[in-house]
């Protein structure tokens, strides 16, 4: 059983489950099963990541809720097998999350290469927005928006396991 699984089980057995800190607050109605007592001690950690916001204010599970939205669409309104829906759902959230975590840098280097501006390689702002620009030379933008789904996928890759 995975941390979602153990979330859900959790769930149908009437069981609220709250953050406080690393803490997990449980309230029920009534005295839960042990075995999903169990499951949600087991996979503490994890549960505790899917309930902690991000630095976008997005928790694990606000994460989940959007993949599994974005699969369902893909597949029941696409016409997409499942796994298709399913990456093109993951390929979603970290569009979502580029957008919820814009990064900005000050005028005058790279953000990327660290070089300067100059007459043949001159800095360019990318971005849009309260947050500012990210200032990069045009042949380092490629590279640079490599790295920014790289670090993408490997802070949603976890979020989003399946099973």
């Amino acid at each position: 059983m995975s941390a979602v699984e153990a979330l859900k089980v959790a769930g149908a057995a009437g069981i609220r489950i709250v953050l406080d800190g690393n803490d997990l607050v449980l309230t029920a109605a009534e005295a839960p099963p042990d075995e999903v007592i169990s499951a949600l001690s087991r996979h503490k950690p994890e549960i505790v990541a899917l309930l902690r916001p991000g630095r976008d204010n997005w928790r694990g599970v606000d994460w989940l809720a959007f993949f599994d939205e974005r699969a369902g669409i893909a597949e029941f309104d696409g016409g997409l097998q499942r796994a298709a829906a399913e990456t093109r759902a993951f390929e979603c959230c970290v569009a979502e999350w580029l957008n919820r975590n814009p990064v900005s840098s000050p005028p005058g280097r790279c953000l990327h290469c660290g070089g300067g501006d100059g007459t043949l390689d001159e800095l360019v702002p990318f971005g849009t927005g309260p947050t500012g620009h990210a200032w990069l030379h045009s042949r380092c933008w490629a590279a640079w928006h490599v790295s920014r789904k790289a670090t993408a996928v490997a802070i949603l890759s976890p979020l989003l396991k399946r099973g």
